[in-house]
């Protein structure tokens, strides 16, 4: 009997899918609204060449428009690496809402992304700006940002694994995130082995008509036969990767 795979495999699997792709097996799972679960035009990728990345929420507000009494986000950034560690399992996603609107300085730069990145977090994503960019490209750390500014200014974090709300979604510590270079989406903690199970099978679907489209003088009528056999693929999908789960 085939053990069961753990929920790190099934992370490991998600990344080999690019996020429409997982957008699209949610929509075929039909578990919550097509128009939801995903961060809108605001939030885009600062390295979009890098391959896909998935993991926890572990989730933070910031401000840097004023002074504060907590100090600069480096006062703060040991104490937020604790609380990750303690309450989010690897691999992280750090999710910062910026509550400047608009940003007022850069929520993240070098030094920030190195020590994330040595603290097993995979990737970071802000309603605010970035900076550093040369230098945290080379780290090959996964960012996601609305914008680039030079300083940090007033930089400081506010409170650590929050609900916050980054591109026009909710985002809670512990959920699971999937981004790439065509944008981000939260993904269903208990759905995460229906979803990873069934992107290939999506793929393969899609395929039907793609194959089909490249083959050479395709026909309507040729055309309507391929979509129709990739939608039947569709939709024995759910039923499939269900039987495959109970195993």
């Amino acid at each position: 009997m085939t053990e069961p795979m753990t929920e790190l495999q099934y992370l490991s699997l998600l990344r080999r899918f690019d996020t429409p792709t997982v957008c699209n097996v949610i929509e075929l799972l039909d578990v919550r609204p097509r128009n939801e679960g995903f961060m809108d035009r605001s939030i885009k990728a600062c390295f979009p060449r890098l391959p896909p990345v998935v993991g926890f929420a572990t989730t933070a507000t910031f401000r840097s428009a004023q002074p504060g009494e907590k100090g600069d986000v480096y006062a703060s950034l040991v104490d937020q690496v604790q609380k990750v560690l303690e309450e989010v399992p690897a691999p992280r996603m750090v999710v910062f809402q910026d509550l400047d609107d608009p940003p007022a300085a850069a929520t993240f730069g070098e030094v920030m992304c190195t020590v994330y990145q040595a603290f097993g977090c995979v990737g970071l994503i802000t309603s605010g700006a970035a900076r550093d960019l040369e230098q945290v490209d080379k780290l090959g750390f996964a960012c996601f940002a609305s914008s680039t500014i030079a300083s940090h200014g007033y930089s400081r974090i506010l409170d650590m694994n929050v609900p916050v709300t980054v591109g026009s979604i909710r985002v809670r510590p512990g959920d699971v995130v999937h981004a790439d270079a065509n944008g981000v989406t939260t993904v269903p903690r208990d759905l995460v082995p229906e979803v990873a199970l069934a992107c290939q099978k999506f793929m393969d679907a899609e395929a039907l008509v793609l194959d089909y489209a490249k083959a050479g003088t395709p026909t309507v009528d040729g055309l309507r036969k391929a979509q129709d056999a990739c939608f039947q693929r569709f939709a024995k999908i759910p039923d499939e990767v269900r039987r495959q789960l109970k195993r």
